[in-house]
């Protein structure tokens, strides 16, 4: 029993945004237990490993993120995590927009929002300044936060950006065509039944050409995808003051309960938390 209460005792996570950036926000967490399942943010994710070590698929990337390291993730990128170590992981992130992240890189003289190749970056001096920066988000000094913070992400994208600023795009044209398809019926449709047979009609191809479509443009199936896209719309209603029970309808979830399970293997906190910090 003291065992399975020191491990529930480790979960932990807070959120909250930023006071001099409402578009950004703010998480930390330890965890020893928690498996986020596959899932996209429309903002960034960067990631501070602060103790242990999360094991991360970023795309059709697989890699270990150990304490020091910074995991970055483009928006509507895939990813996971998970332990990497028996300890687990600590970690603190930042969820940036993208007009946030653009207006500092043009700023700064780039062109467009910045990209960034390499999910692990190590980089002792903008670790240094993402924990100084994370942990200035709550001092009462305004000033002193907004600089921190604009002195972080510049690091970040003048240090690790993509300088051609332009992501690689999916190839395989016929899968990309159809893949367009599925995504607006989807996006039409989430508060409906979907299944791969409507999915299949909107492209005229069959159910297994739909499944490889899926594969090959974003490496998934189309149920992770269609789960992804309804725990998105439910983010947006709560934020805009949907009821909980009310936003899980709306965005095709059985009921409350169904989303808040969901919310809490993608997210790793509660839609109440999320909520709260709005």
């Amino acid at each position: 029993m003291a065992k399975t209460k020191d491990v529930q005792a480790a979960e932990t996570g807070k959120y909250w945004r930023h006071p001099c950036f409402p578009d950004l926000g703010l998480f930390e967490a330890r965890f020893t237990r928690h498996r986020y399942d596959l899932h996209t943010h429309p903002t960034y994710v960067i990631a501070l490993i602060t103790s242990g070590c999360e094991r991360i698929r970023i795309g059709r990337q697989s890699v270990l993120a150990p304490a020091g390291a910074i995991a970055v993730v483009n928006p509507e990128e895939w990813h996971d995590g998970e332990r990497g170590a028996d300890e687990g992981w600590g970690y603190r992130t930042f969820y940036p927009s993208v007009p946030l992240m653009t207006a500092i890189a043009r700023e700064l003289g780039r062109d467009g929002a910045p990209v960034f190749s390499r999910a692990i970056i190590e980089d002792c001096a903008l670790a240094a300044a993402l924990m100084a920066a994370h942990q200035g988000s709550t001092s009462r000094d305004a000033v002193t936060s907004e600089t921190s913070l604009l002195g972080a992400l510049k690091r970040l994208i003048v240090g690790h950006g993509d300088p051609s600023g332009q992501a690689e795009e999916i190839e395989h044209s016929g899968s990309r065509r159809r893949f367009s398809l599925y995504r607006e019926l989807v996006e039409g449709e989430l508060g409906s039944q979907l299944d791969l047979q409507r999915l299949a009609g909107a492209a005229g191809v069959t159910r297994f050409q739909v499944i490889r479509d899926f594969n090959k443009a974003i490496g998934l199936t189309p149920a992770a995808y269609i789960r992804d896209r309804r725990l998105r719309r439910a983010s947006a209603l709560i934020e805009q003051g949907f009821g909980l029970a009310d936003a899980a309808m709306a965005a095709g979830f059985a009921d409350q309960s169904h989303l808040s399970r969901t919310f809490r293997a993608a997210r790793g906190m509660t839609p109440g938390m999320f909520r709260r910090a709005g």
